[in-house]
């Protein structure tokens, strides 16, 4: 895993609220985002973000990161 970049994915994702926003703004699917996000949070060992199919929130892990 490239971890800048999955940190950059992860910011655009916070910035968007959106894992489908960002995908488009970094043309990227949807799918792949969600993967980066998945790498990351393993690599950290804590949730970065709760994700339903209509709300994306913060963890307060995910906030302090």
């Amino acid at each position: 895993m490239d971890s800048l970049k999955a940190i950059q994915v992860f910011a655009k994702v916070v910035q968007q609220g959106s894992l489908s926003s960002a995908a488009r703004l970094l043309d990227a699917s949807p799918a792949s985002v969600s993967r980066q996000i998945g790498a990351l949070e393993a690599a950290l060992g804590a949730r970065l973000l709760n994700r339903t199919s209509r709300k994306l929130t913060l963890t307060e892990a995910g906030e302090a990161y």
